[in-house]
């Protein structure tokens, strides 16, 4: 639901700036900050669809837990365990460079949360439930969205003397 609701507000606040009803953030309104909206937008757009090409047959809208899909770890995955939404992240942001207004900067922390809830309560479960002690060491190297940050602790078994 915060996907949907973060999507809609995103489409709202350009209509609503159009409109007049919502009134642009001034400091955020000049072209440096215009220049960099475009340029996260691009860069994020690029990368999102990058990242789908690189899951192959494993990508998919949400997760289907009676579907077993590969493991990608390869390409932008052995930066970070969920480039798409790391690349969706800075588009979101560009966005509302764009088009600097609250309705803007709302649609893009509603996103930031839904796909932070996503992946936490939602992937990753399922990629430890499908893939188990493989899932955990490789989100173990590699993190959530930034490299080296929000990596999962692999938990090591105690190796009983035998």
């Amino acid at each position: 639901m915060l996907f949907v609701f973060a999507f809609g507000l995103g489409l709202a606040a350009p209509v609503l700036d159009l409109l007049g009803v919502i009134e642009p953030i001034a400091f955020l309104g000049g072209l440096p900050f215009r220049i960099l909206g475009f340029a996260m937008f691009g860069l994020g757009l690029a990368g999102t669809l990058i990242a789908q090409l690189a899951m192959g047959n494993s990508w998919r809208i949400g997760v289907d837990k009676s579907e077993r899909t590969e493991l990608v770890t390869a390409g932008p995955f052995a930066v970070v365990h969920n480039p798409i939404f790391a690349a969706m992240i800075p588009t979101s942001l560009g966005l509302a460079l764009l088009v600097p207004n609250v309705a803007a900067l709302a649609a893009f922390l509603v996103l930031v949360t839904a796909l932070e809830l996503q992946v936490r309560l939602v992937e990753e479960s399922y990629l430890m439930r499908t893939h188990g002690e493989r899932y955990l060491l490789y989100a173990s190297r590699v993190g959530r969205f930034v490299p080296g940050v929000g990596k999962l602790k692999a938990h090591s078994e105690p190796s009983w003397p035998s």
